[in-house]
């Protein structure tokens, strides 16, 4: 499982030109899922999102995670081009991004353990729909994490 971790200001996804979720001050965190996500990925991303001290503590100082934030919200959005292989050529490929039938239980489950974790607001995408999300980058702070790479990021 891969993911793409950006502190915003304000962040949403709007779908047919109709908004259908939004954020203040939180995170966007984008998902990309590969077949061999398992239900320890989720346990290992989502406990490094909420602990995460990308957030500005009273000196300035990034020293506080996202539960520490008063009225922060997370926005979380599937995203199966994060999976892309680009080792060959310049179309990339998407063969290890797992097929719906896999994926969305695990973006599901990625988000209901969110929420549990986080106790505030979780708003998500919708799977497979073609989306736009708008976004204004806090910092800007981006940070990719990958579960079954965790020494190269």
């Amino acid at each position: 499982m891969r993911i793409v971790i950006q502190r915003v200001s304000s962040a949403s996804v709007s779908i047919n030109a109709r908004q259908h979720s939004a954020i203040g001050h939180g995170l966007l965190i984008l998902v990309g899922i590969c077949d061999q996500d398992t239900d320890e990925d989720i346990e290992y991303l989502c406990q490094k999102v909420v602990k995460m001290r990308i957030f500005d503590d009273a000196d300035g100082v990034m020293n506080l995670p996202v539960t520490e934030v008063e009225g922060s919200g997370i926005l979380v959005v599937s995203q199966f081009t994060l999976m892309a292989s680009t080792r060959k050529g310049n179309r990339p490929s998407y063969i290890r991004a797992s097929r719906p039938e896999v994926a969305v239980p695990l973006y599901e489950r990625f988000v209901a353990r969110l929420r549990q974790l986080f106790g505030g607001k979780v708003e998500t995408g919708v799977f497979g729909a073609d989306m736009q999300v708008a976004l204004v980058n806090d910092g800007p702070v981006t940070i990719i994490m990958d579960s079954h790479q965790r020494d190269l990021f």
